[in-house]
């Protein structure tokens, strides 16, 4: 697994949200406040579709509505390592 974090406003959280929810190879998506305080966090199973993650994604518009500084910190999938890149190594 690894972690990314990104710190962005408020007003782009939802937007955030979505596209990595689309990128498709999140595992978990935690979401603190600038004091490092965590607000929200979202396992995301791979089966995770459609009208199971409306919920969820109303969540995150009603903090976005409530925050003004935030940090998502995701956990990926690592990417495996494909057959003919394997032999370079």
């Amino acid at each position: 697994m690894s972690k990314e974090s990104f710190s962005l406003h408020g007003e782009n959280l939802l937007k955030k949200v979505k596209e990595l929810i689309a990128e498709g190879n999140v595992r978990k998506i935690t979401i603190t406040d600038k004091s490092g305080k965590e607000l929200a966090s979202f396992p995301l199973t791979v089966g995770v579709v459609g009208a199971l993650i409306l919920p969820m994604l109303a969540a995150v518009g009603a903090l976005a509505a409530l925050v003004t500084e935030c940090t998502i910190t995701v956990e990926r999938d690592e990417e495996p390592v494909k057959e003919e890149n394997k032999q370079e190594l």
